[in-house]
């Protein structure tokens, strides 16, 4: 559990929705649910409930709206944790006004690619929970099942760096990793508490060196990059035909299949409701990846790392694909050998889909200085990148990826109010949030002690003499 000194802790009803894709639900759809037949494909529902806020109106501030737009001396209002009005000249005579001196006022960032709460601080083997490394395809196992809320993670990713939302994921030892989850960056007692309301579920996958190397030492596949696609296709074929199978059942009855939680998953990805997060650095890896999902009839949403993504950004735009990447991370590995720090201003200037991530708990502080990075190295290429444009990479486009875009990534009325005032203008390293709202509930004030956020862990454990 994670306390916040000061913060109210009766709970208001949360109506958001995620966008589309069909989030897989036990409510009724056109499949076996909604029949009465099939299986509850959300066993682990999300139990988020936003903490309750005030009316709110920030004036005096450069807003970045996410989506590519600015607007100087501007205001935001938010009520009832929805944002209200984006403008100028704004007035609410029941908000609590905040006067953001000239400073700026993004969304909140999102940050698509995180380990938090499954590789948590402190970084002992104890705590090591990410990676299912035991068979080259585990997609039976949902990361939330190791997620543990009283990171200090989590805080530090909402003080130190506005972020709002993240995507944790599975490790990348396994061809199929397993299920992410996508979370409020909230204090809860449960993943189920942190769980975004709606949101799809994604399915990590991985490329290249990692399940190569994890289990090729084991005289077992895959021990090449051959054999990494030759075990997807197997596996991917066993999913096409399990999917068949329960399609039957759910539409003729009769004896139902047996049941397999790995093939769940993965029908799942076949039927649009869960989401492909692809681990891949190289461009000729990332080409094949997306013919084998035209083969077996499924969509890769995004791949992270993606260091060779601006040598295929056309296909990847063709594809309607995105690529999370570092702003110059590398060399690390062989497959991380080719990379340039222009990646992110490429894919822009290319019209792909294109964003920052972490996969860092220190990272995750600074994603606003990592974009900073990113947008310099593509000015000095050439490529006149505006602050506005950059900080769609944080903003809308990881919204888009996770499929929660309807929801939030940008300031527009009626989206969820998860917003940043910065000390500052954000491209700097010197600047830091000042305030942060999710739903509209203040949850962070650099000015306010109470409002701060400490894990339970973070308390320690009672002293000689203390209650016991």
């Amino acid at each position: 559990m994670i306390l916040m000194a000061g913060a109210a802790m009766s709970l208001a009803a949360c109506a958001s929705e995620g966008s589309k894709p069909r989030m897989a639900s036990s409510e009724p759809s056109a499949k076996g649910p909604g029949k009465g037949k099939g299986y509850n494909h959300d066993p682990f529902p999300s139990t988020y409930r936003p903490y309750p806020g005030r009316p709110t109106l920030v004036t005096n501030v450069t807003i970045l709206d996410g989506e590519g737009g600015r607007i100087e001396g501007g205001s935001v209002l938010f009520r009832e944790g929805k944002i209200v009005a984006v403008g100028r000249d704004l007035a609410a005579e029941d908000a609590t006004v905040i006067d953001g001196k000239g400073n700026y006022v993004t969304p909140g960032v999102i940050d698509i690619h995180s380990h938090l709460g499954d590789y948590p601080s402190p970084g002992v083997q104890a705590l090591s929970d990410g990676n299912e490394a035991t068979a080259p395809v585990t997609a039976e196992v949902w990361a939330e099942h190791s997620v543990w809320p009283q990171d200090p993670g989590f805080s530090r990713a909402l003080t130190n760096g506005g972020v709002t939302t993240l995507q944790i994921l599975p490790g990348s030892a396994n061809l199929f990793g397993g299920r992410s989850v996508v979370l409020k960056n909230v204090y809860a007692r449960t993943a189920q508490g942190m769980k975004f309301p709606g949101a799809p579920y994604g399915l990590k996958m991985a490329c290249g060196e990692n399940p190569k190397r994890v289990y090729g030492g084991r005289q077992r596949a895959p021990s090449t990059r051959m054999g990494n696609i030759a075990v997807d296709r197997a596996t991917w074929a066993k999913a096409v035909e399990y999917g068949r199978r329960w399609d039957k059942y759910e539409e003729k009855g009769g004896e139902p299949p047996t049941r397999d939680i790995q093939m769940d998953t993965l029908r799942g990805v076949l039927d649009g409701e869960i989401l492909v997060q692809n681990h891949c650095y190289r461009a000729d890896e990332m080409a094949l990846v997306m013919d084998m999902a035209k083969e077996f009839g499924y969509r890769v949403t995004a791949f992270h790392h993606a260091t060779e993504a601006y040598k295929i950004a056309d296909l990847l735009k063709a594809n309607n694909t995105c690529a999370a990447v570092w702003a110059d991370w590398w060399g690390f590995k062989m497959e991380s050998y080719d990379a340039i720090t222009e990646n992110l201003a490429i894919l822009e200037k290319e019209g792909a889909c294109a964003m920052i991530h972490s996969d860092d708990a220190n990272g995750i502080q600074r994603l606003n200085q990592e974009v900073a990075k990113a947008r310099q190295a593509g000015i000095r290429a050439g490529f006149p990148i505006s602050e506005e444009t950059a900080w769609k990479w944080l903003a809308i486009n990881p919204a888009r990826a996770l499929g929660i875009d309807k929801a939030t990534g940008s300031l527009k009325a009626g989206k969820m109010a998860d917003v940043v005032l910065w000390n500052g203008n954000p491209f700097s390293v010197y600047t830091r949030p000042q305030m942060v709202w999710v739903d509209g509930a203040l949850l962070y004030d650099a000015n306010n002690p109470k409002l701060r956020p400490v894990s339970d862990f973070e308390l320690g454990q009672p002293g000689e003499g203390d209650v016991k």
